[in-house]
């Protein structure tokens, strides 16, 4: 995909402007969102850019807590309301970081027309979407006011602190394909559960991914009590990337987002084959984190992210390769397997 560079969007429409932005704040949802169903693509690109907006609030380092749930609060009354964003943008403007992506800044100044295509949407697309994004800013302003810098004290934190930033937009996603498909309805019992495993399993891949970017900024999502049965203190940890002890913790994590990997092939396998698209959008998300979990597994003492990078190379294969056996489940199974391949 072409370098994003911003440019004047004052003729687009609304539904264009979307697309657009979409590419500036996220490469890879541009590429999987359009995946899907014709009828969901808009609906859950809008979704996508309603969580990334609350991102963008909670990540900034320069907004204090209490701004942040002020203006992320805000942002979910929004959804719920007829009022315009206006307010919002120009007070939150004032407050962002100069650091802040450029594409990130666009996307909330022009989050009215984001807005609008919300508005349009059906009575029961608007309810799934608030109530994910509610459930997300509530979360994370949780995790603010708690920001672990040693850490989260134990699994049970670790993985609530997943289910409100990613689980959360697993059951969304299976509850606007619900409202769409009868077919894909009618697993519904199977599907919820498995999306917030699924969920988890890709920001348990993004957390290890980024341990030591996030402890840049004095922050660790590791749990505490994983770390502790090898002699490991959080606290210390800008000491411990070389220590065979910590990398012994590492690795148990990646056991355990692999799991919930398995979790999310087989959510993928319950989707109806008439839905080839949604099945490649979950496919090509399962097999780059898969090959992600399977670098960091591979080299647990790395210092940065780029290191871990899956090749370009091994993305398109999966790319290419899910087209031609998405529809079938065993096929599928096989080359899955052949993925994860060594990781424990």
């Amino acid at each position: 995909m072409k370098r994003f560079r911003l440019t004047d969007t004052s003729n687009y429409t609304d539904s264009q402007y979307q697309d657009y932005i979409l590419q500036g704040v996220s490469r890879t949802f541009a590429l999987t969102i359009p995946q899907l169903s014709k009828e969901l693509v808009q609906v859950v690109g809008n979704a996508y850019l309603w969580c990334r907006m609350a991102d963008t609030i909670e990540d900034d380092p320069q907004l204090a807590l209490a701004l942040k749930g002020h203006f992320s609060d805000q942002l979910s009354s929004l959804l719920s309301s007829q009022e315009s964003t206006d307010t919002w943008v120009t007070e939150l403007q004032s407050h962002l970081h100069c650091d802040t992506a450029p594409a990130e800044l666009d996307l909330i100044a022009n989050s009215q027309r984001i807005l609008r295509l919300f508005r349009a949407f059906s009575p029961a697309q608007q309810s799934i979407i608030q109530q994910c994004v509610a459930t997300m800013v509530q979360g994370m302003m949780h995790y603010q006011a708690h920001q672990p810098h040693s850490g989260l004290p134990n699994m049970p934190a670790f993985n609530d602190y997943c289910y409100h930033v990613a689980g959360i937009v697993g059951e969304m996603l299976t509850l606007l394909y619900c409202d769409y498909s009868k077919g894909f309805k009618d697993n519904k019992a199977q599907l919820m559960p498995l999306s917030v495993s699924f969920g988890q399993g890709l920001q348990m891949t993004n957390i290890l991914k980024d341990i030591w970017q996030d402890q840049g900024r004095e922050i660790c999502w590791l749990p505490q009590d994983v770390f502790s049965k090898y002699n490991i203190q959080l606290q210390d940890l800008s000491k411990q990337r070389t220590n065979p002890d910590f990398h012994q913790g590492v690795r148990e994590l990646v056991a355990i987002a692999h799991g919930h990997l398995q979790d999310a092939l087989r959510y993928t396998l319950l989707i109806p084959k008439a839905e080839q698209g949604y099945r490649n959008f979950c496919l090509w998300a399962i097999g780059m984190a898969l090959l992600t979990l399977k670098n960091i597994y591979k080299q647990p003492d790395f210092q940065q992210s780029s290191q871990i990078k899956i090749s370009r190379n091994k993305v398109k294969t999966i790319f290419v390769v899910t087209r031609f056996i998405g529809r079938s489940n065993s096929l599928v199974k096989l080359f899955f397997k052949r993925i994860a391949r060594d990781l424990p």
